[in-house]
């Protein structure tokens, strides 16, 4: 059962908020804000090959000879990659020096940019200037938002907002699936977000992707209680799924399985559609079996789990770990994003460094449209780059690299979809 905030999901802490003057931004005063303390967990298994982090989760065949663990290893385009590109320190293209970024660096810095996209920040960031030196767009891609909702008319993200039905606008910006009261449910198209969590989430996916279309689905509610939150998530990730969604950001579980969402998730796996989860902030090992976090803990094939790491690449204190369970880690202290009332603000938890990961996956299949989600999910964790802060705390021991993730990506796509690169060569 899924339980309130102030129990599963959120932490009280202190925080500076920024807002925006008439004519300039600037830093306004300290106070106190719900820090997000999301989570979910679990995934199979992994293996090492030379410097570098191989595959990961595959589905279960009994069948399979020589099968004595309960998941097996397979190798797939990007391990192969990964063996040909092993070097662990340095992996940038050799005309980055040259090429120029995609969007512009002032996105790198200023209101909602954060340390773990700052260029300076060459120790803890996701190295995203030069994934943006090596991008260019080749269709939107649509990212649901399963959270407390989204300001529509915050100037860092109305123009990202995604509807599937409908023109958008104040009175239609995404869904509403919370419980309002304890004995009604009424399903709107104005999913407001009163927490400011969703918009802080939201807006770290649009610094790592600034053209990402945002779906806001909204579930949480503090008055509901835990199963009626459940319930309201479950809807929300059926509408996803039912409107095709490239992904799904979530940022939410408990520690108990549900059978109907566990057939949504299933049903998302079957239509290709990748869910990037957290791991939690229970400080707990979610290798061990009584901590399973669900959703994560189902052990899909689609589902990335990210734990969260500071400026030093250390796990943070209240983050769940696991060297089987957490497949990759990423920035998740005080980041600065945005939050409701057009301002901006900072969180810290595994739910920004799941946005992240959102992030980084979203402009990776805006690029590569013919990616699909298993491809996806193995550029992610092959393209992880390896810390000895992370080891024993997450799958191999890495850390998400925006840049090394489009190398391998384009590695990737050439072997995959270019096999008529030698009748073009030879005309």
């Amino acid at each position: 059962m899924r339980g309130a905030p102030s129990a599963s999901f959120f932490a009280q802490n202190k925080t500076t908020f920024c807002k925006k003057s008439s004519n300039s931004f600037t830093v306004c005063k300290s106070a106190d804000t719900l820090t997000d303390l999301y989570t979910p967990k679990f995934l199979k298994s992994g293996q090492i090959i030379g410097k570098q982090l191989a595959l990961i989760r595959v589905t279960v065949n009994k069948k399979d000879k020589g099968m004595k663990l309960t998941n097996k290893l397979t190798f797939s385009i990007a391990t192969a990659l990964t063996l040909m590109l092993s070097s662990q320190a340095s992996f940038a293209m050799k005309d980055n020096n040259v090429a120029k970024p995609y969007y512009s660096e002032s996105n790198l810095s200023g209101m909602f940019a954060s340390w773990a996209i700052d260029p300076k920040n060459s120790l803890g960031s996701i190295n995203l200037k030069e994934s943006w030196k090596k991008f260019s767009k080749k269709r939107d891609i649509v990212v649901a938002v399963v959270d407390t909702g989204i300001q529509y008319n915050h100037p860092f993200l109305a123009k990202n907002l995604y509807v599937a039905k409908g023109k958008l606008g104040a009175d239609n910006y995404g869904m509403d699936f919370s419980k309002k009261s304890s004995n009604t449910q009424v399903i709107k198209t104005v999913p407001v977000d009163t927490h400011g969590h969703g918009t802080h989430v939201a807006g770290i996916i649009k610094s790592v992707f600034p053209e990402v279309k945002l779906m806001a689905l909204k579930y949480y509610n503090p008055q509901a209680s835990g199963q009626d939150n459940l319930n309201s998530t479950i809807q929300a990730l059926e509408y996803a799924v039912d409107q095709n969604v490239d992904v799904i950001n979530y940022s939410g579980g408990g520690p108990e399985p549900s059978d109907a969402e566990l057939e949504v998730l299933k049903k998302a796996e079957k239509k290709g559609i990748l869910v990037i989860a957290a791991a939690g902030n229970e400080k707990s090992n979610i290798d061990v079996k009584q901590n399973a976090y669900y959703p994560a803990s189902y052990g899909l094939s689609n589902i990335i789990t990210v734990g969260a790491h500071n400026e030093e690449n250390k796990i943070i204190s209240s983050s769940n770990y696991g060297s089987k369970s957490v497949d990759i880690a990423a920035p998740g202290y005080r980041i600065k994003s945005a939050i409701h009332g057009n301002g901006s603000g900072y969180m810290t938890g595994t739910s920004q460094a799941t946005a992240f990961v959102t992030g980084v996956v979203a402009l990776i299949k805006a690029k590569y449209p013919e990616f699909n989600y298993t491809q996806l999910r193995n550029i992610i964790l092959s393209s992880s780059l390896k810390v000895g802060t992370l080891k024993g705390k997450v799958l191999g021991g890495g850390k998400l690299d925006a840049a090394r993730a489009m190398d391998i990506a384009a590695h990737a796509h050439s072997k995959l979809f270019s096999g008529n690169s030698r009748k073009l060569a030879k005309k």
